[in-house]
């Protein structure tokens, strides 16, 4: 097991007795606790600001004990605790000053980029019935049934919608206002649909790990990785259009 940190982000310094690794090395050390770690994900902490490695003159990373450390918190933390990055970081830098602070409350972000606190005891899936989706959309039933011809809106096996078809068919109506119609938002779908595969194949060997840990880590890196898709997608679309985001 690493050791506990004993500062908070790495100030790119180190001394003669704790040699300085590559990332590559970080990542061997990290896998035997955390298998689903990658190079990127490293790259993406230090991006957000959770590392501070030294750089050598060439550019190449180099990470202290004290920096292999914090990114085994960050990545403890978030697996355990489902805590957004900067209220890990926030609460790492305030360890590091020496300050007594308990972990927040453990939440989950949601795909609008807010973060919520999970529910206290399992819920199931929130079904709604076809006439509230109508009232909800503001449509008519031969206006469904065409989205449903589509794909845009799939029924449940069991009967009635789970609550974000709510949301895609008020997106559909709202577009619709401007002359899209759902043939034409057949390649958003196809475009979904293609993202959603690059997530299941990502979060498929965590689901089937032996680590019963990893397992129940698949759930948060899956959205995790929705949330990040789906703002790259927007993010996309507006440099595409030239829109510049207020």
């Amino acid at each position: 097991m690493l050791r506990t940190p004993t500062g908070g982000a790495g100030n790119g310094t180190a001394s003669p007795a704790d040699p300085l690794v590559s990332i590559g090395a970080v990542l061997h050390r990290l896998r035997d606790e955390f298998p689903e770690v990658t190079i990127s994900k490293i790259r993406f902490l230090e991006a957000e600001g959770l590392v501070e490695p030294r750089r050598t003159p060439s550019g190449y990373r180099k990470f202290s004990p004290d920096d292999v450390e914090r990114l085994a918190q960050v990545l403890r933390i978030q697996r355990d605790h489902y805590l957004p990055l900067k209220v890990i970081r926030e609460h790492l830098d305030a360890v590091g000053r020496g300050e007594q602070v308990p972990l927040p409350s453990p939440q989950r972000e949601l795909l609008d980029g807010t973060w919520e606190a999970p529910p206290a005891e399992p819920q199931t899936a929130v079904r709604i019935g076809r006439a509230e989706l109508l009232a909800a959309a503001e449509v008519g039933e031969s206006t469904l049934d065409e989205w449903e011809a589509y794909g845009l809106i799939t029924p449940m096996p069991e009967g009635g919608y789970d609550a974000e078809s709510v949301t895609v068919a008020k997106l559909v109506a709202d577009l619709g206002k401007f002359g899209l119609e759902p043939r034409h938002l057949r390649v958003m779908k196809a475009a979904a649909e293609r993202e959603a595969g690059l997530v299941e194949q990502v979060v498929a060997p965590l689901r089937r790990h032996r680590n019963p840990q990893t397992r129940a880590h698949a759930e948060a890196t899956t959205k995790e990785l929705a949330s990040l898709s789906v703002r790259l997608h927007a993010a996309l679309v507006r440099t595409a259009l030239g829109v510049r985001r207020l």
